[in-house]
């Protein structure tokens, strides 16, 4: 056999290089990111992209199979390399899966996963039985203990790279070099070509089905939600394109900003009768947007909005009286998720021949409506 065929192909070169770094990185980062929002995030972005990598190298190598060992290994050495590699290839694909289900069954407080702060990434489905704090150390305990299987096959591969390449069957290591640092010639060939575009495509096809089909449909649920229309007669007409529900804060020493952009307005208000005036504002809480993704994502989750079972909040603005010539005072009523809080709201009107505007100010107790109880 020649020595050009005893050669890795390059894209098995790069991917196994490419995703040995990421491992060894993934290992130190999971030990050095507590309390650290950024990392945390960072470890969970690059284990998602190992994890489609390792579905790319998986069909790459069924399509090319490896170069065979020398005949100077003796059959245990053999067996005992084989052992090494299907090992790697469960933990490729047990490690990133074990640590995508540790952060979609916490049961205290549910920290969105958003790909390298850009690309939502949805829970692992199916594991409602194991979000409790057994459930949940049950899988932290087995996630971790795959990093220290991890150390101990990388220690075992590359001793036996080691002693191989300076052994009787020297330039084993070498076979995982570019072709350029080996000084081995290759090819591309006809038939790589597309085994390259199947693995990558395949690799490509099952992220972009994971991270983007599941918003699309609860996308079409919100608008659906958005349009549905309230039993009160109005009078007035809402310019949207000069009205907003914006809000604004701080988080960590950051400053922050977001909208909802999806929400419906009715007002029946007359000045003159303003005890039989009624105001409903119906609001997609799924049309949260801030400046940040994470925070985004962290408001449509279980501990704050919940949209998945509560998509939709209504505000009605009851019991409405006139204080001053431009004041009035009422009670503002938030239906939202389970719960149901009134409070005082008063308002002023300003008015001239084109247009009213109303601003108000009420104040809302978070503890009231199960905000955010267990993160910051």
């Amino acid at each position: 056999m020649s020595e050009r065929h005893k050669h890795y192909a390059l894209v098995a070169i790069l991917l196994h290089w490419i995703m040995a770094a990421g491992i060894v990185f993934m290992i130190w980062l999971g030990w050095n990111m507590d309390q650290n929002e950024s990392l945390y995030q960072l470890h969970k972005s690059i284990g998602i992209t190992l994890l489609m990598l390792t579905v790319a190298r998986l069909i790459w190598r069924l399509m090319n199979p490896p170069p065979p060992l020398p005949d100077e290994m003796s059959s245990a050495e053999k067996t005992a390399s084989q052992l090494v590699h299907a090992g790697f290839y469960v933990l490729m694909l047990a490690m990133p899966l074990t640590g995508w289900a540790l952060v979609s069954t916490s049961y205290e407080f549910d920290v969105p996963t958003v790909l390298f702060g850009s690309i939502s990434w949805p829970d692992l489905p199916g594991l409602s039985f194991l979000t409790n704090p057994s459930g949940h150390a049950a899988i932290t305990f087995g996630h971790s203990k795959l990093a220290w299987l991890a150390i101990g096959l990388f220690l075992l591969h590359i001793g036996g790279a080691l002693k191989h390449e300076f052994g009787p069957e020297s330039g084993v290591l070498k076979r995982m070099l570019p072709s350029f640092a080996s000084g081995k010639s290759a090819s591309a060939r006809p038939g790589n070509i597309a085994a390259f575009i199947l693995a990558f495509g395949s690799a490509l096809g099952v992220f972009l089905s994971i991270a983007f089909l599941p918003s699309l449909f609860k996308a079409s649920q919100a608008r659906s939600m958005a349009s549905d229309p309230t039993e009160i007669r109005a009078n007035w007409v809402i310019d949207h394109s000069r009205s907003a529900i914006r809000f604004s804060g701080l988080h960590d020493g950051s400053p922050y900003q977001g909208a909802f952009g999806e929400w419906t307005a009715q007002i029946d208000f007359q000045s003159a009768t303003p005890a039989r005036a009624r105001i409903a504002v119906n609001v997609d809480m799924t049309s949260v947007e801030t400046n940040k993704k994470l925070y985004t994502d962290s408001l449509l989750a279980r501990e704050w909005f919940n949209t998945d079972l509560f998509p939709t909040a209504r505000i009605d603005i009851l019991d409405i009286e006139q204080t001053s010539a431009q004041t009035y005072s009422s009670t503002a009523r938030l239906s939202f998720k389970d719960r149901t809080v009134s409070v005082p709201f008063s308002f002023q009107l300003s008015e001239n021949e084109t247009k009213t505007e109303m601003t108000g100010t009420a104040q809302l107790q978070r503890q009231a409506l199960d905000l955010g109880q267990s993160s910051d």
